[in-house]
């Protein structure tokens, strides 16, 4: 007997990908945003032409727009950029989780794999860390997990 083994790997050239990012704290989303393209077009070898940036008001509007590009079946995978920095109020605890909620509801209603690059965070330093200083880009990790779960879901499909 052998055994199956399924493992992402790069690069993903055929993939069709989405990118979903919030305008608020766009210093720190442009950034994310730059990290994941860059992942995409090196180390996937993605052509330009099979990304799609799509930028809305801020990370609560994040899910809403996965659904409905995840719905369109125009692409393999969609990753959402984002960043929510904690306040004084209830409104961080708010929208960081109903963002990751709706991200995770998407995977599962759609079929389609939704990254989450939504930095949540106690203070713009530790965004900045997280968005290609000395905690890396957490864009291009969402990047790289998008890739891998193309490369995955299509092996698993063949099965």
């Amino acid at each position: 007997m052998s055994l199956n083994n399924i493992e992402g790997k790069l690069p993903c050239r055929e993939g069709r990908f989405a990118l979903v990012v919030a305008r608020f704290n766009s210093f720190i989303c442009e950034r994310l945003l730059e990290g994941a393209l860059d992942t995409l077009k090196r180390e996937g070898e993605v052509p330009e032409e099979q990304i799609t940036v799509v930028h809305v008001p801020g990370s609560i509007e994040i899910p809403l727009t996965c659904d409905k590009l995840a719905q369109s079946g125009k692409f393999d995978a969609i990753i959402a950029l984002g960043c929510v920095i904690r306040g004084s109020t209830y409104h961080f605890e708010v929208v960081a989780n109903e963002c990751a909620k709706g991200l995770s509801q998407v995977n599962l209603k759609r079929g389609v794999p939704v990254t989450n690059g939504v930095l949540t965070t106690d203070n713009l330093d530790q965004a900045v860390q997280r968005a290609g200083s000395k905690m890396g880009n957490k864009g291009s990790e969402a990047a790289a997990s998008a890739l891998e779960m193309v490369n995955v879901l299509r092996q698993v499909d063949s099965l």
